[in-house]
Parts: C-alpha cells; sequence; structure tokens
C-alpha cells in the first residue's frame, strides 16, 4: 500500500490526539490523588471513641431503634471512609441512563469527601474539601467543561456528604454539630450545624430500624432550591455494621420526580487513609 501525504498527516493527527488523551487521563488522575491525600491529612483518626447505648437513650424512638439495629455497641467511630460503587447516571431528564463507576473517599472529624465518576463520555468529581464544595465535569478525561464553587456548591456539597452519612453512621449520633428531633413513630428530624450552614434532613424509617428514606431541601440551580431525596435499601453488614448498598437520588420536583442517579456499593472500608 502506498503511503501519501494525506495518510501521512492523518496519522500524525491521530497520534497526537492519542498522545493528548493519554497525558490528559494522567493528570486528571494525578490531579484526583493529590485531591484524597489533602483531604485525608487534613482529617485526624478517631477510633478513640465508642459507641454506647447511653449516648442515644434521649434521642426520638426510631432513630434509638436505628442505631441499636446497625451499629454493635462499643463500635469504634469511623474516621475514614473509602467506597467504590457501579451504577447508572442521567445527564438530564430527557437523557437515558448511562453506566458509571465511582470512587468515594469521605472524612468526619473534619467534614469533607471528593468522589469521581466515570462514565464513557466524562469523568465527574464532586467534592467538599476545606469547607469549599467543587463540581468539575471534564469531557472524555481531558476537556474541562464545568467547574463550578461558590455559596450553592458549598451547601450542596455539604448536604451530600451528610446524606452520605448513612455509610458511615457514627458519623450520625448526637454531637456539638449534630441533633435528632421527634416527628413521628417513623420519622425524625436531622439537623446539622456546621460553617455557618444550618441543614437538615427529614428522615424516614422502616419497620425494621432501617433509614429508607432522607429528603432535604438542595441547590438544583445556584438560585434554585428544589426537594432532594436519597432512597436507601438492601442492608448489607460491612466490616461488623448495617450500610444500605443500594442509592436512589432524585429531585423531588413540582412535575414529578426526576431520578438521576442509581448506585451500587461493590467495596467499603474504614479507617483507611489512602486511595484504593
Amino acid at each position: 500500500m502506498k503511503i501519501n501525504k494525506s495518510m501521512i498527516i492523518a496519522f500524525y493527527i491521530l497520534g497526537s490526539l492519542l498522545f493528548i488523551f493519554i497525558i490528559g487521563k494522567a493528570v486528571n488522575e494525578y490531579q484526583f490523588r493529590t485531591s484524597v491525600a489533602k483531604l485525608f491529612s487534613l482529617s485526624q483518626n478517631n477510633v478513640h471513641k465508642n459507641y454506647q447505648l447511653t449516648q442515644i437513650q434521649h434521642l426520638p424512638a426510631p432513630v434509638q431503634s436505628y442505631f441499636k439495629h446497625v451499629l454493635p455497641e462499643n463500635q469504634s467511630y469511623i474516621s475514614h471512609i473509602r467506597m467504590t460503587h457501579n451504577g447508572q447516571f442521567k445527564t438530564g431528564q430527557d437523557k437515558d441512563w448511562i453506566n458509571i463507576k465511582g470512587e468515594h473517599y469521605a472524612t468526619t472529624q473534619n467534614p469533607g469527601f471528593i468522589w469521581k465518576g466515570n462514565t464513557s463520555l466524562f469523568t465527574a468529581t464532586d467534592s467538599y474539601i476545606q469547607n469549599t464544595g467543587n463540581l468539575k465535569v471534564s469531557l472524555l478525561s481531558i476537556i474541562n467543561i464545568i467547574d463550578a464553587k461558590g455559596p450553592a456548591y458549598n451547601q450542596g456539597e455539604l448536604i451530600r456528604w451528610l446524606g452520605e452519612s448513612v455509610i458511615y453512621p457514627t458519623n450520625l449520633l448526637p454531637s456539638e454539630n449534630l441533633s435528632w428531633s421527634a416527628i413521628d413513630t417513623k420519622t425524625a428530624k436531622l439537623n446539622f450545624n456546621y460553617n455557618g450552614l444550618n441543614l437538615y434532613f427529614i428522615v424516614k424509617f422502616n419497620e425494621k430500624g432501617e433509614i429508607i428514606e432522607l429528603e432535604t431541601k438542595r441547590y438544583m440551580e445556584i438560585n434554585q432550591l428544589e426537594t432532594w431525596v436519597i432512597k436507601l435499601n438492601k442492608y448489607k453488614k460491612m466490616n461488623h455494621i448495617l450500610v444500605p448498598t443500594s442509592f436512589e437520588v432524585l429531585w423531588r420536583l413540582p412535575k414529578g420526580d426526576f431520578s438521576y442517579a442509581k448506585f451500587y456499593i461493590q467495596k467499603l472500608e474504614y479507617n483507611k487513609p489512602f486511595i484504593f
């Protein structure tokens, strides 16, 4: 086969694009690993504290049932979390579901997390580090199309961290910043005050004492507060603690629910402050 000038140019362009893609992926991964290391460096180990039944005796009845059901007495407090998941994701109400795989790292002594989700088209990173929320999205891991920060993201990412405490439930025990109040026999209100933000969830429990739904207000857009819901299912004992392994996340909008994330935990480990 005779190689002409056009073919040489095409091979050169293809090679250049491949090189840019490989470098972009490497840079993206380096930045992510650096952020995980930073996150863990900002929060100390809290395992010297143990959960005792006396801590929950004044809580609303469904909340007491929850802790008795999911936590063994004398359970050490969870300081660092790392988790992987798979699932499906929607980028818009009129879009199709796409497959997604994610890594999630979190700390409890200083509220913080970083999550990375990979799809065939884009990589998304959610984080709350040093009291700052941030959402980044890059096309094919190399072209940054979103880098969002500001008060709405500080609120949104911190509320995500609080909701995901169901996978590290010692973080839901009463503390200086966190309290519970009664609503009825199957519902309670979780209140969390931190860094000038007053957050809450309306928490629903089933007959077993498991949390099955969390509902709050979160910014869907910078100036648009909407009802945000996490549905929880398929509790499983992991690291001696009962946690939900199936999550559905949705916006409860006036025109109907918009479900946009379905995640299924694959691996969950505590107090290992380093990346997978």
